[in-house]
């Protein structure tokens, strides 16, 4: 392994963090929103991908929103849409994110972020977590205009690494995200952030299963 493309959110970035906005708007139902909005968020792109429709992440992100409001019956202004969608700018990343990144570069090795995340999200998530001397390339799915899991998406690692397929490591806790590189004939490390999730049924198992990034450089050893 000479690279690892790492997911975003849910991977890097903890896309609950946006609760406690949701529960100032509405008392009671910031969780519900943000658990529906995120649920809403991945359907969309997965079925704009089937449908050859394609819509950037972050318009999905708005229509994913949007959704979820009018599902709880929750008056969304345009200031508390505004606010909302800025709160994905700025998510918290996991405690384990910088630490663990900075102990992995140490080794050499090539790190990149593989996301369906549109290019300006990226970077002001980066960009507020502090992690951007860590990363060599931040690569989004509007390159391919295609979302994950889509080999086409996991295909872009190798390319803008410049390392082979099977060189590259994909780490995710989206366990469905794992299968789609392992499909793709990437190494995959499955973050388990959950202990009580259970593997996707999907016929292609995370090589490694963990429960922190900061696990990963004794997983790989030397």
């Amino acid at each position: 392994m000479k690279a690892i493309a790492f997911d975003a959110y849910g991977t890097l970035f903890d896309v609950f963090s946006v609760i406690a906005l949701g529960e100032e708007f509405f008392p009671g139902k910031g969780d519900a929103l943000a658990q529906l909005w995120r649920v809403k968020q991945l359907q969309y792109s997965m079925l704009r991908s089937l449908m050859g429709r394609h819509r950037d992440f972050w318009r999905l992100t708005e229509d994913g929103l949007v959704y979820a409001a009018k599902s709880l019956g929750l008056d969304l202004t345009p200031d508390r849409r505004a606010r909302l969608l800025d709160g994905y700018l700025t998510l918290t990343a996991f405690p384990d994110v910088k630490p663990g990144l900075e102990a992995l570069k140490r080794r050499g090795l090539r790190l990149a972020i593989l996301s369906n995340g549109a290019p300006n999200m990226l970077e002001a998530a980066v960009r507020s977590a502090g992690i951007g001397y860590l990363l060599d390339s931040v690569l989004s799915v509007e390159e391919v205009k295609i979302f994950k899991p889509s080999p086409r998406v996991y295909h872009l690692a190798s390319e803008h690494l410049g390392v082979r397929p099977a060189e590259v490591g994909f780490v995710s806790s989206n366990c469905w995200d794992v299968a789609g590189a392992a499909s793709a004939g990437l190494e995959t490390v499955w973050i388990q952030r959950r202990a009580t999730e259970p593997p996707e049924e999907l016929g292609f198992a995370a090589d490694h299963t963990v429960h922190t990034i900061t696990d990963l450089p004794a997983l790989l050893g030397g």
